[in-house]
């Protein structure tokens, strides 16, 4: 299939019940929802999006989610509970619940993240080009050094402007599209040739740990008085 042809594209959104740096942060309520309403109503707005899927073994979420979406639940199984198995073992045992073209994939954890972003992301993705998959990055353009004191994209001998050195980017988490055959072939969601999409510092925002839930709710609320649109 080519990437022009109307492809159907399935969103994951795969959520544990528990965390550990911020218990229970998938459905601990942000500006009086909870935390993963935010991403699933992103989603739905999106209108590339054909089908909303969630992954987890929150009995919470598995009870909640029906109530709130038209969306598909998957049950998580037991050996893939825990907090240390792999993102993309997770994920191939989604594509094998739900047929699609393509997958996008993001987080419960980036309620920042807009319906026109995600649109835009997809767009690019089947525009031309020979890209196999797409990943969310952040652009940096600072000073960076690595562990043992080296610069890594910087001459301290000439002190360039922050704004004029040479960008480098964080994959930040936000979002992913992917094929099945992709994913099954490399193991992994990013393929052999992918695209990075860049995302504002702002939507790129990843609730990790305490401060980051009271960072994100803070921009949220700052969004909504302001009158953008989330």
């Amino acid at each position: 299939m080519k990437k022009t042809d109307t492809p159907r594209i399935a969103a994951l959104v795969p959520m544990r019940h528990n965390s550990e740096r911020v218990p229970g942060k998938n459905y601990r309520l942000l500006d009086g929802k909870p935390l993963y309403h935010h991403i699933i109503e992103s989603l739905i707005d999106c209108p590339y999006i054909t089908e909303v899927c969630i992954d987890t073994d929150s009995p919470f979420i598995l009870g909640d989610a029906p109530e709130h979406f038209n969306v598909t639940m998957i049950r998580r199984p037991d050996h893939l509970c825990s907090g240390f198995e792999p993102m993309n073992n997770i994920l191939l045992n989604d594509v094998h619940h739900i047929a699609a073209d393509y997958y996008l994939q993001t987080h419960s954890t980036n309620p920042l993240l807009k319906p026109e972003t995600i649109t835009r992301a997809i767009q690019r993705f089947l525009g031309p080009g020979e890209h196999d998959s797409l990943f969310g990055v952040t652009r940096l353009q600072t000073r960076l050094y690595d562990a043992a004191g080296k610069p890594l994209n910087h001459d301290p001998d000439v002190l360039l402007r922050t704004q004029d050195l040479p960008p480098v980017f964080e994959e930040n988490s936000t979002l992913y599209i992917f094929s099945r055959a992709v994913l099954e072939e490399r193991g992994n969601r990013i393929g052999y040739n992918p695209l990075m999409f860049e995302v504002s510092r702002e939507e790129a925002v990843d609730i990790d740990e305490e401060l980051d839930f009271t960072l994100a709710e803070f921009l949220y609320k700052q969004r909504n008085k302001e009158g953008v649109r989330r």
